[in-house]
């Protein structure tokens, strides 16, 4: 009886032993899954849902009424035959060029300067912030007026030097300007504090070390800066395409609210279309079809960006 008592605690302290391992096994295995649960639900619920439902109305003629018929690909051969769709694109791809190809740079630039030591750097930096903080209706106004063809400070500038006045919502290329101007205004100093953090990782001595070489402060800026920096310009590159391709607010603020893009359709976006063909034709299936097609132009375009990314990385698989 006594040696049956005396054995009974280390059987069960053996017992809360392995309970104590497993819980910590359970611990290590799911809590990370459940601590990032929350994400992939609302991510499931607002992301995967829409999507997916989206894609469902884009195979009907979805009416207003709320009549449908399923028409299979019907709407994905309408939009590839028709020439809107395909001016949309081209004036999304468009503007997207003319506007993060100078932002990237400029922003490049004012990182460059603001990691310096400077008076105000900290205002300074903090101002390079305020054009998010800024009312895209605000801004969409002011750069109406500034861009203006009578009165405008943009047409007062170039006359200046003696060139006549422009419509710059008559014209392809007039409008794509000052709407580029308008998304550079609002996103250069966003991608730049990107880069100067980015520029703050590099240690000093390295510098030190290129100007005991003799190079000067441009090619330190090329040959170490940039190299160094490379992974915050790729994560810039691929956010300003998703964002470009995405381009809606300031186009359609631009031409005071019509989602026609101009007379001739000469800055309507690709969204600006979707929107026009589900809320103002009320064609929720052939909107469904646009939006979809968004989707893969986004991913399309991503795609080439991360085989440029990887090229830019040296790696080859």
């Amino acid at each position: 009886m006594s040696i049956e008592l005396g054995m009974r605690p280390k059987g069960g302290h053996a017992k809360r032993v392995a309970a104590s391992s497993l819980r910590s096994r359970m611990d290590k295995s799911v809590s990370p899954y459940i601590y990032i649960a929350p994400f992939f639900v609302l991510f499931a619920i607002f992301g995967l849902f829409p999507l997916g439902y989206t894609a469902w109305v884009s195979l009907h003629d979805w009416q207003l009424a709320g009549d449908s018929t399923f028409v299979g690909l019907d709407n994905f051969a309408a939009l590839f035959a028709d020439p809107d769709f395909w001016n949309a694109v081209a004036n999304t791809l468009g503007m997207f060029v003319v506007a993060s190809v100078p932002q990237l740079l400029i922003a490049l630039l004012l990182a460059s300067l603001l990691n310096r030591p400077l008076r105000g750097l900290t205002f300074l930096r903090m101002g390079v912030l305020a054009p998010m903080i800024t009312s895209i209706a605000a801004v969409a106004i002011v750069f109406s007026q500034l861009f203006s063809r009578d009165a405008g400070l943009a047409n007062w500038m170039i006359g200046l030097v003696g060139v006549e006045p422009i419509d710059w919502q008559a014209d392809k290329w007039s409008s794509w300007t000052a709407i580029a101007v308008m998304v550079d205004w609002r996103w250069t100093g966003y991608n730049a504090l990107i880069y100067l953090a980015a520029m703050q990782t590099i240690p000093r001595d390295v510098y030190e070390a290129a100007e005991l070489d003799g190079a000067s402060k441009a090619r330190q800026f090329w040959r170490i800066t940039i190299p160094m920096i490379k992974p915050a310009v790729i994560f810039t590159v691929i956010m300003s395409t998703i964002g470009g391709m995405q381009l809606f607010t300031e186009p359609l603020l631009f031409g005071q609210g019509e989602l026609s893009g101009g007379s001739l359709r000469q800055f309507q976006t690709v969204a600006m279309y979707m929107f026009q063909q589900a809320f103002e034709e009320f064609d929720y299936g052939y909107g469904s079809a646009v939006a979809w097609m968004i989707f893969i132009l986004i991913v399309l375009v991503a795609l080439v960006n991360f085989l440029v990314s990887r090229r830019m990385s040296g790696v080859d698989k």
